[in-house]
């Protein structure tokens, strides 16, 4: 079969490669819609991840069944699914405490196992999740983003009626708007400095659109909610906003990590020591995938308007990967293996 495959920075080749064997409780799924991931982007920029151990790309990812193996009973051939990625060993001190994203012996389709930038993915059946009638294939490639900032939120200490501010509009940014919405934000800033991102951001519920380039985003913030947000999220990763978004929770809220980052970042801890809020990190999620079905399926969460185009597997280094890192404008790429 054809797939992506990553040997090192800027370094992605369309190649053949052997699909893994349909073992029993397995199955095997045409690969119909693929999304480029912002950890995808890190890896293309910045190096493979030790946790890699074979080269196909792609996490983010639906299709339809077309192989069912022995022992298989939840899932027929012709079910459309989208593909968690995330295989837990069950076994560890984590994974018994429930923490399945923190499995310390952890596989991932796309990372250990062949994953998603191919025509064909072999999966076991509890990483499938049968999607409804009314939801398309691409937004059941959206699935896994969206169940990363679903995780986020439910993981931070946001409430009916906090404020939030959101760092970055890319399409975890943007998921993470609706996601503090449908979970009872009052007000939404988002802080990023494309202006064809704030505008989506506004589209999707954001209150404010700051610039940070024409505009001191914290003062903003703590001028229009006296004092600092309850929460305030990371989904850009770079050192300016971190520093911008611990300084911009009032005193006892949390500044939410939800980015992956390439660099590691300076920081002050007097500026928590001061006001006693507090840094955490949010990792994936747990097993979240039938709820986000639920919110995607019913436009709770718009998974369409993070969308910006679809390509073919082919183009997937120039119109994907370098288009992403040079336009801003650009947000979730959706790789079409139809095409």
């Amino acid at each position: 079969m054809k797939a992506a495959k990553i040997y090192g920075p800027k370094d992605i080749r369309i190649e053949e490669a052997e699909l893994p064997s349909l073992e029993k409780g397995m199955v095997k799924v045409k690969v119909e819609y693929a999304g480029i991931c912002g950890s995808d982007m890190h890896e293309y920029i910045a190096g493979t991840y030790p946790m890699r151990t074979q080269p196909v790309l792609g996490h983010e990812f639906a299709g339809t069944v077309i192989e069912v193996a022995d022992g298989v009973s939840t899932i027929k051939v012709g079910d459309r699914v989208a593909v968690e990625p995330l295989m837990p060993c069950g076994k560890c001190d984590n994974c018994q405490r429930g923490f399945v994203n923190l499995c310390t012996q952890r596989q991932g389709y796309g990372y250990t196992v062949s994953g998603g930038f191919a025509q064909y993915a072999v999966v076991k059946q509890e990483n499938v999740f049968l999607l409804p009638d009314n939801m398309s294939l691409q937004l059941g490639a959206l699935v896994e983003p969206t169940a990363v900032a679903v995780h986020a939120v439910r993981q931070s200490q946001l409430k009916l009626g906090d404020t939030a501010a959101i760092f970055g509009a890319g399409p975890i940014g943007l998921l993470l708007i609706q996601a503090v919405k449908a979970a009872g934000a009052s007000d939404i800033f988002v802080v990023e400095v494309s202006d064809e991102r704030r505008e989506k951001a506004l589209e999707l519920g954001a209150t404010y659109a700051i610039n940070p380039i024409e505009q001191d985003a914290v003062a903003f913030i703590k001028e229009m909610t006296n004092g600092g947000v309850n929460v305030a999220y990371d989904a850009a990763g770079v050192q300016a906003t971190f520093t911008s978004g611990v300084n911009s929770v009032r005193p006892g809220g949390e500044f939410k990590v939800v980015s992956v980052w390439e660099k590691p970042v300076s920081f002050d801890p007097n500026t928590i020591v001061r006001t006693e809020a507090k840094i955490s990190g949010s990792y994936a999620y747990i097993r979240l995938f039938p709820e986000v079905i639920r919110l995607l399926s019913r436009g709770m969460i718009d998974g369409n308007a993070v969308i910006t185009s679809e390509i073919a597997l082919d183009d997937i280094v120039e119109k994907g990967f370098e288009l992403l890192t040079n336009d801003r404008s650009q947000c979730k790429i959706l790789v079409n293996m139809n095409l």
